[in-house]
Formats: structure tokens, C-alpha cells, sequence
């Protein structure tokens, strides 16, 4: 991993953007601009090209007191960690583990969800968001720490709004049926996550779970609004950890650097083209994406795919994730055929960061169109 960095900027201390092009200069600027009017406490994000250096920028601190932001500062990834889900078990089929057409109940028989004629709920539906069950239904309950499979077993009786792969309806109580197939074969996903992706891409600082964020010899502490332009350090919170296929993942930029790269081509020892496809092509019309105020602009056709979201930006494909919870945020995508991926990871709940992402990918395409043209 050579080419994983090729400088950090420490916008905190210097506003000098070294080699930077400068559409990126530019947006680098504008982002440190806004995130200092609104007092963000600190945030990092990357440009990451196919077989070139990264470019990284790191802002603000760990917490008020607390040490800078840093290329190895761990971050929760919070619905990100569904790329990650995705790519997982898109191994387990590729090597004839489990199908996408599984059925549910095949994998977690004692869940009362699977045991009332819903057996055609596969775990395609799962993975790809179309279960049929109501949009982010019963979050309330993880958010008040319900036993899991009580969830589950709620999940169950409430009447689908569609039958399973019909409708994208996005989930995160239905992942638990991920944990609970690993915990049936005496495993837990975070096992599975590292056997399988985490140690093979040799990702330094990336795991699962509370515990693991805290044991971290650099994390970011989350924040929540007090007021407009106010902050406070809060708690980390245990509910989406006990969901961790959905959002239980954490990583620093140096791990997600390693993890774009891969999905970018460059370690088909482990991932390989065809599982990036596979799980990047649209299955479900997410037609409510294109009404997001900062993406409608730029969006012309939104899908979910296994645990991306994939649009029509401006005429390109972008594979696209978002997470947040309590204290955190972050974005991921790729555009396959540029070879070009982003990520940001913020340790406050700002809106801001639904802001920067489109922004970056509307700068980006149109240099990138410009130059190919003025090579032609």
C-alpha cells in the first residue's frame, strides 16, 4: 500500500493544499469554510484514484481537548457497514456458503418472522432492502434497546407494504438475521467480517462493535447539536451495535482508503470485479432519492443494489452509501468507470455533509469531462 497516502492536510494548522489540483484545493476550502461557521469538531475526507496516491484532508480534533484528527483516527461508520455486509456475503455465495435466494427461514428458523408464509423473503430481500416491511421499521425499538429478537418477532407481524423484492423499503432491524446465521455456525459477524475482508486487506484500525471503537488507540468522540452552531461530546451508544451487519463497523480513513481501493479493482485476490458488480447492480427503484434537496439537481435514476445505492449522477454511475447515527457521519461512493472514489467521516451529526458529497461528485465530473475533452 505505497500509494496510500500522498499528503494529509492539516487544514487546523496550515491552509496550504500542497499538490492538489485545483478544482480540489478549491473545494477543500469551501468545506473548511462552512464546517468552521458551523463549528464542526473535526472531520477527514479523501479523494482516492485507481493505482494513484490518495488525497486526504483531516479537520479538527478528536473532541475539545482532545488530540487532531488523523489519518488512523477511528471513526463509527454507522449504515456504511452495509457495504461491508454486502461484500460479505456476496463471498459466502461465491463460495457456494449461502445463495441469494436462501430463504430467511433457512437461516434463522426460530425467528417468528420467517414462520408465518413468509418464506419467500430471501436473503436478497434482506441485503437489497426489499423486504416489503414498512421503511426503517421499528428503528424506535433499537433506539430504546429491545431485545433483538423481540424486534424481530414485531417485524414480523406488521402487513408488508409489498411482497419481498416488489418495493425498496430500507431496513436496519432486518439485519440481525445476518448476525444470528453466523452466531447458528458458533461464529458472530465481526469474526466472519475479519476473516473475511478486514485482516486479507490488511486494514489496520477497522472492526466491530463498541468495545472495539473504545479499545482504539485513536478515535473520534461523537457530537450532537446544542444549538445552531453548538456542540457537545455525548456517549457512545450501544443500540445500532447490536445490529452491527446494519451499522456496527468502524474504521479510519487509512482503513476506508484500503477498502475503496479494493473496490476500485486493485486486491482482486480478495475482491474481485465480479463481486463488485454483483453487488453494485440496480435491483430496487429508489425513487424517493431523487427528491433529496442537495441530490435531486444532479440525480436523473436511483437504485438499490446489495448494500449500495446506485445512481445516475449527471449522466455517470455512482455507487453510493450514507450513514449516521448519534454522534457521527459518513459517505462513501465510487464511480466504476472513472476509477475514482470518496469517503467522508465526521464526528458530529451535521447536515453539512449531505451538502459536500454531491459537491464534490458534480466538481469532479465536470473537470474530468473537460480534460477528456481537451485531450481529444
Amino acid at each position: 500500500m505505497c500509494r496510500l497516502l500522498l499528503f494529509i492536510v492539516m487544514c487546523f494548522a496550515s491552509h496550504t493544499l500542497l499538490a492538489a489540483e485545483p478544482w480540489f484545493k478549491e473545494f477543500a476550502q469551501d468545506i473548511q469554510r462552512k464546517a468552521e461557521r458551523k463549528n464542526i469538531p473535526g472531520y477527514t475526507f479523501a479523494l482516492i484514484e485507481k493505482d494513484k496516491p490518495a488525497t486526504v484532508v483531516v479537520f479538527g480534533k478528536e473532541s475539545k481537548s482532545g488530540r487532531p484528527i488523523a489519518i488512523d483516527t477511528v471513526f463509527r461508520l454507522a449504515s456504511v457497514s452495509k457495504t461491508f455486509t454486502s461484500m460479505l456475503m456476496a463471498k459466502y455465495v461465491e463460495h457456494k456458503k449461502l445463495d441469494w435466494q436462501d430463504p430467511v427461514a433457512n437461516l434463522v428458523p426460530q425467528f417468528e418472522l420467517v414462520n408465518k408464509g413468509k418464506k419467500q423473503l430471501s436473503l436478497q430481500h434482506v441485503i437489497g432492502q426489499s423486504s416489503g416491511y414498512t421503511p426503517n421499521a421499528y428503528d424506535n425499538l433499537i433506539e430504546a434497546n429491545y431485545p433483538v429478537k423481540r424486534v424481530l418477532t414485531m417485524l414480523s407481524e406488521l402487513k408488508p407494504l409489498c411482497k419481498p423484492g416488489e418495493c425498496y423499503t430500507y431496513q436496519n432491524t432486518l439485519f440481525a438475521v445476518v448476525e444470528e446465521y453466523f452466531s447458528q455456525h458458533n461464529s458472530s459477524y465481526g469474526q466472519a467480517l475479519n476473516k473475511a475482508l478486514i485482516q486479507p486487506l490488511n486494514m489496520p484500525n477497522a472492526s466491530v462493535g463498541k468495545n472495539a471503537l473504545q479499545s482504539s488507540s485513536k478515535w473520534a468522540k461523537p457530537h450532537v447539536a446544542i444549538s445552531k452552531n453548538g456542540w457537545r461530546k455525548t456517549r457512545v451508544r450501544d443500540d445500532y451495535y447490536r445490529y452491527s451487519p446494519a451499522a456496527g463497523v468502524n474504521a479510519s480513513m487509512r482503513d476506508m482508503i484500503i477498502w475503496m481501493r479494493a473496490l476500485l479493482g486493485e486486491t482482486p485476490n480478495v475482491i474481485s470485479k465480479d463481486l463488485v458488480q454483483q453487488v453494485t447492480s440496480p435491483l430496487t427503484k429508489s425513487k424517493k432519492e431523487l427528491y433529496r434537496r442537495q441530490w435531486r439537481k444532479h440525480l436523473s435514476d436511483a437504485h438499490y443494489g446489495l448494500g449500495w445505492r446506485v445512481y445516475q449522477f449527471e449522466g455517470e454511475t455512482l455507487n453510493y452509501h450514507g450513514g449516521w447515527v448519534k454522534g457521527y457521519r459518513a459517505d462513501v461512493a465510487f464511480a466504476p468507470e472513472f476509477g475514482v472514489a470518496y469517503v467522508m467521516l465526521m464526528n458530529a451529526e451535521s447536515n453539512l455533509i449531505n451538502e459536500f458529497t454531491p459537491d464534490f461528485w458534480a466538481r469532479y465530473f465536470s473537470q474530468a469531462k473537460a480534460n477528456s475533452k481537451t485531450k481529444t
